[in-house]
């Protein structure tokens, strides 16, 4: 079965256009889901981060304190090394499991993630889509969602591959700074097209 992978920087609309490859009938995974998944309490990846951090990078109930995980992350460049050494191949084997599967009638997948590009989650997918918005659109989107200062916000976009890069690499583009109608017709031309292409 093949494999779409679809990316596009911080506050670009993602997993809104992988909703509308849902609505499709199209089977996604996100690897924003996966990872919280792989840190849940009581698994082996939180208790090696507990170990690493120390326990107050938990909260009361048990759960990793993302907010504090990511203010250390960033201003450390070894601890963030530290974090994808030990996430990233737990991540992608999940991934990979919830990329098959069972009773499933479509040729391809979506696999949805932010760091496609930037780690080996690339090598999972067969066509590279990103969902693309200005810089600025994006600031402005994270900050109305989040809880998130404008510097944090600059510093996540400036830790992930440019846009210009990210643009190069893609197979196809959904220019996600349009109308809503006009996007959802984007993804229904890409399906059709994905249809035929990775059709058995």
């Amino acid at each position: 079965m093949a494999v779409v992978g679809l990316t596009g920087g911080i506050g670009s609309g993602k997993s809104t256009v992988a909703r509308m490859f849902g609505a499709l009938g199209v089977h996604w995974v996100d690897a924003d889901d996966v990872a919280r998944e792989v840190v849940e309490p009581g698994t082996p990846a939180l208790e090696r981060i507990a170990e690493h951090f120390g326990r107050d990078i938990l909260l009361p109930d048990g759960g990793l304190d993302r907010g504090a995980l990511r203010r250390v992350v960033f201003d450390a460049p070894e601890e963030r090394a530290w974090l994808e050494w030990l996430l990233h191949p737990v991540i992608r084997e999940e991934l990979v499991r919830q990329l098959h599967p069972a009773d499933y009638a479509l040729p391809y997948v979506l696999l949805v993630s932010p760091l496609l590009l930037e780690t080996d989650q690339h090598q999972l997918v067969d066509k590279v889509v990103v969902v693309d918005v200005p810089e600025d659109v994006q600031i402005e989107r994270t900050m109305a969602r989040d809880d998130n200062a404008q510097d944090q916000i600059q510093r996540i976009i400036d830790a992930q591959i440019p846009r210009d890069q990210r643009l190069q690499r893609a197979d196809e583009v959904v220019d996600n700074n349009r109308p809503v109608n006009e996007v959802e017709r984007r993804v229904e031309q890409l399906h059709r097209q994905f249809m035929v292409a990775f059709g058995r």
